[in-house]
């Protein structure tokens, strides 16, 4: 977007990364939230949701100029929610104006029609009057006496209060300054809003108490659109259980499990005024994640030793081999592509083992198995090394906007040690335990992704055998419950035949082969993941292996 003259109070439409344009109003900040450094930007909040974040001015537009544009292009039923509450705001607004001008009117005509009945109209009450006159003259001596005497009680007072007083009596609204007129503008915003859902009410307590969009009586209370949950403020939230490293970064839940869960503050909002860690850090492993991943590091200040079998990134500094990296670095992580190249990483000529000293921590970010990644801590322990796992739930676009979902288990201490390289890469970290639940947890949540995937594909084909419109299939499932960025993407992919990898197809075979293993493992049937499986396996003997995922719909039409 364009950069634009804005100013306090104007309506916009604001846009976050790869996300929709969404409706808001450019409002005044906390007093405790500090404005990002670097390229300008104003703080909106946003209708229809309680959300509300730092927003580039480049990426802002003025509401009115570009509405009919932005209807074109969202057609969610939340942004239609959102559009709908700017209106009834404009609505209310403009009533306001029009009832303090006719109140202005009435109060004009009044004081007209007093000061006609109280005017002389003969030369008694002239002389009445002329007499009056001369006797507040004789007094005035008297007068600034008083007004001597009383100026310490006035002083007291603001100049609004003493014009106020000084003034007639008006039964219209008093004035204000403009501050006052924000306020009460702010407030009618307030009104307008989805209520809160309960992951808000958590993270607006305490300071942020008094900033928090009240829900309306009228409406019957919603979760916050998923598309937005990233602007959630949640740094100004007391923690429940308090970590010094992490109290100002990090939102912590205690859950029934006993497993605590952490969620990282939003990064976008915060990224900005992230604190580098002074540890030394190094990654292995550059492909569609670890590129990224590596970028936003570097972006925010971290200083980054790199290995890779293939290239060397720009910005940072080249390690020889993983041992060297691992030796000449305080944490290093590590995001390859399964089991076996994650065990030969650690294990192989020149790996991260023979780097590995009492101190030196390692983090793994890949998806692997429990067993895999549980015999990686034990031998990385037992040289005096820290393990910490975290792999990462998101594709490249996710990774390069530094917008990941970091599932982490293992070394709680390295875990906290982490939170500044946490916030650069993703918008939220959860801390899930002992060695091997985040990898657990990460196969269950590819398998679902991978089962729906396979889904789409089905419908798509199904659509288009039976004479129906993919088209306008993928235009219902977008206004329906379903609807969704992934699904709208893999979609798109399809109908273009664009299979672009943005999250390989033979990983996501990969996850679903190691799920049903998990499953199998516990005695656990998992049907619906063993025949996406096959449809995955058919698609790469289709030669689709390096293709995006979405191309799993090739399986349905050969």
């Amino acid at each position: 977007m364009a950069a634009v003259s804005l100013r306090l109070g104007d309506l916009v439409w604001g846009k976050l990364g790869r996300y929709p344009p969404w409706p808001g109003k450019i409002v005044n900040p906390p007093k405790d939230l500090k404005k990002p450094r670097g390229k300008k930007c104003f703080f909106v909040k946003f209708f229809g949701t309680e959300d509300h974040a730092w927003i580039k001015v480049e990426q802002l537009k003025p509401y009115h100029a570009h509405k009919e544009e932005m209807i074109k292009i969202n057609k969610g039923k939340r942004f239609q929610q959102a559009v709908d509450a700017v209106e009834e705001f404009l609505r209310r607004a403009k009533g306001k104006d029009q009832t303090s001008s006719h109140n202005s009117a009435d109060d004009k005509n009044r004081r007209n029609s007093s000061e006609e009945r109280s005017r002389p109209n003969s030369g008694d009450e002239k002389r009445k009057l002329s007499l009056s006159e001369g006797k507040v003259k004789k007094n005035m001596g008297e007068g600034k006496k008083r007004v001597s005497s009383g100026s310490s009680e006035r002083g007291s007072k603001s100049p609004l209060k003493r014009a106020q007083e000084q003034s007639p009596r008006k039964r219209g609204r008093p004035p204000k300054d403009e501050k006052v007129e924000d306020e009460e503008e702010s407030r009618e915003l307030k009104d307008l809003t989805i209520p809160e859902s309960s992951t808000v009410k958590g993270v607006m307590a305490g300071p942020m108490a008094a900033f928090k969009w009240q829900p309306t009586v009228s409406e019957p209370v919603k979760d916050a659109d998923p598309h937005f949950h990233h602007f959630l403020l949640s740094q100004t939230e007391k923690p429940a259980v308090c970590y010094q490293a992490i109290t100002k970064k990090l939102k912590i839940c205690e859950e029934e499990t006993g497993s605590t869960s952490i969620q990282a503050a939003d990064s976008t909002a915060v990224n900005g005024s992230i604190t580098p860690t002074d540890k030394k850090i190094g990654f292995l492993g550059l492909g569609l994640m670890g590129s990224g991943i590596v970028s936003n590091l570097l972006k925010m200040g971290h200083t980054v030793t790199v290995w890779n079998r293939t290239a060397e990134k720009e910005g940072a500094r080249l390690g020889r081999t993983p041992a060297e990296v691992v030796s000449t670095c305080d944490i290093t992580f590590a995001c390859v592509s399964d089991p076996k190249a994650a065990k030969d990483l650690v294990l192989g000529p020149s790996g991260v083992l023979q780097g590995i000293r009492p101190g030196k921590c390692y983090v793994d970010m890949s998806t692997v198995d429990a067993d895999t990644v549980t015999e990686l801590a034990q031998v990385i322990v037992s040289r005096g090394g820290r393990f910490l796992e975290a792999p990462v739930s998101g594709n490249q676009q996710l990774s390069n906007d530094g917008m990941l979902v970091i599932l982490a288990a293992g070394d709680r201490g390295l875990y906290e040690d982490c939170s500044s390289c946490f916030q650069a890469m993703g918008k939220t970290s959860f801390f899930l335990g002992e060695v091997g639940n985040a990898a657990k947890m990460m196969l269950i949540v590819n398998m679902v992704q991978g089962s729906f995937m396979a889904t789409i594909a089905e419908g798509l084909t199904l659509a288009q055998v039976t004479g129906q419109s993919q088209q306008t299939l993928l235009d219902i499932l977008n206004q329906g419950q379903l609807a969704s960025i992934f699904l709208d993407q893999k979609c798109q992919n399809i109908l273009q035949g664009n299979f672009k990898p943005d999250f390989y197809l033979k990983y996501i075979q990969k996850d679903l082969r190691l799920a049903i293993a998990l499953g199998d493992a516990v005695n656990h049937p998992t049907p619906m993941a063993a025949a996406a499986n096959e449809v995955y396996k058919r698609a790469k003997a289709l030669d689709q292996s390096d293709n995006d995922m979405s191309a799993v719909y090739r399986a349905y039409i050969h």
